[in-house]
């Protein structure tokens, strides 16, 4: 199971491993649909989905933001977020599709992106 980097009382997100920056936010709530999750749960979900959109294409520089929820496989509100490049393994197939190539990219370590996620976040709260 990932480790989470970030929760409030309505989410948190985990980290995916994978050759790019990728994050997914979680409801803290067990629901199957966005229409099964509260009102404050939607609206925190989108909040936070657009504050890490914004800050991974200030710190990442990508070509473009993937946004995706599917929960085919884990049938629970969740949606990716991911930073791609056209030298990424899969661009411009997505993440679950075929490989293209072996990354080669030169992009800022995720580290440092995390160390402020929790700030970003909780500033842009109050």
């Amino acid at each position: 199971m990932a480790e989470k980097i970030y929760e409030n009382e309505w989410i948190f997100i985990e980290q995916e491993a994978a050759d790019i920056p990728w994050l997914k936010i979680f409801t803290q709530q067990q629901a199957k649909e966005m229409s099964d999750c509260d009102e404050a749960t939607q609206q925190e979900i989108f909040r936070v989905l657009l504050i890490l959109e914004k800050a991974m294409i200030r710190y990442f520089k990508p070509d473009k933001i993937n946004i995706a929820s599917f929960a085919n496989y884990l049938p629970r509100v969740h949606w990716h977020i991911m930073a791609r490049y056209r030298g990424d393994s899969h661009f411009p197939e997505p993440m679950w599709g075929a490989r293209q190539r072996e990354a080669d990219l030169d992009i800022p370590e995720m580290t440092g992106f995390l160390e402020n996620l929790s700030v970003l976040l909780d500033e842009a709260g109050k």
